[in-house]
């Protein structure tokens, strides 16, 4: 009698069990499908010359929409300019990011936490509250148009989140090696070259990542501050390929889309492999 009650008492409970299971896959399928469907316009529209709005196979696949949009004019300028300000940047924002936590990892002051706090609160600061001043410093000093100029503020707007990054990552490196460094003089700063950095590269990789994608994405303050057509990045030069009168070159603008994601989808790819390893630490360390 007990053990059919039991058994009668378990159903209820398995019936919730995958009915909540199936809630959970059918939003999840909802969630993908939102994401997989304009990617698969991007694909399509790309290979189709008479590209809509709709999600739809080309009746005649073709590259003309690449060819179109192959030029110096429309392509090959803007995304060079895009890997100079971007690449330039993250290069400026990594390197700062690691002296500025490096003392914060390694030393311990009661004014660590406060100024840790400040650091994130500014990099949730939008970017077009502060647009304005920006801009009237930047003519001030004589910045404005130039890629340089353009590159050091992304890097400065960058940096706050950057360097939150970098402390977390950087204190799972262990201070004994450290310590053993500076007992065959090593300085501080060989320390940090040759021993954390090389240590903490997967977390090097994510900071460098998420700081190039932010960079390459960012549409208005280029926009603001660069004023030339020949300077333009390319997330800005994408603004071309929306006409007058809402006339849109659907299927140029997805293969200009294509080819504008291409870099960073190649640089996720390249290093990759060091984002799955981890921190390989095993063994530094003993007794």
């Amino acid at each position: 009698m007990r053990g059919g009650r039991r058994r009668r008492e378990r159903w209820p409970l398995a019936r919730r069990a995958v009915r909540r299971r199936a809630a959970a896959d059918a939003a999840l399928l909802v969630v993908a499908v939102a994401f997989a469907v304009p990617l698969a316009w991007l694909v399509l529209a790309s290979l189709d010359e008479r590209a809509t709005l709709r999600v739809r196979l080309p009746a005649a696949p073709t590259l003309h929409n690449f060819t179109a949009v192959l030029t110096d004019e429309i392509t090959f300028t803007p995304m060079l300019n895009s890997l100079l300000i971007c690449g330039g940047a993250t290069l400026l924002t990594v390197g700062c990011a690691a002296l500025a936590a490096y003392p914060l990892s390694r030393f311990r002051s009661r004014f660590a936490r406060p100024y840790l706090l400040t650091v994130l609160f500014s990099a949730c600061l939008p970017v077009t509250a502060i647009m304005v001043p920006v801009y009237a410093l930047f003519v001030r000093v004589d910045l404005i148009d130039t890629r340089y100029g353009t590159a050091l503020f992304l890097a400065a707007a960058q940096l706050p989140f950057a360097v939150w990054l970098m402390k977390n990552f950087m204190d799972g490196v262990p201070a004994a090696l450290e310590e053993a460094a500076w007992t065959d003089g090593a300085s501080w700063f060989q320390t940090l070259l040759r021993i954390i950095l090389p240590l903490m590269g997967p977390g090097l990789s994510v900071v460098a990542v998420y700081t190039f994608i932010m960079m390459w994405g960012n549409f208005f303050v280029p926009f603001m501050l660069l004023l030339s057509p020949e300077q333009l990045p390319a997330s800005v030069s994408i603004f071309t390929f929306f006409g007058n009168y809402g006339a849109i070159a659907f299927g140029e603008l997805a293969a200009f889309s294509v080819l504008y994601s291409t870099p960073v989808i190649l640089l996720y790819i390249l290093i990759s492999k060091r984002l799955g390893g981890g921190f390989t630490l095993g063994g530094a360390v003993k007794g």
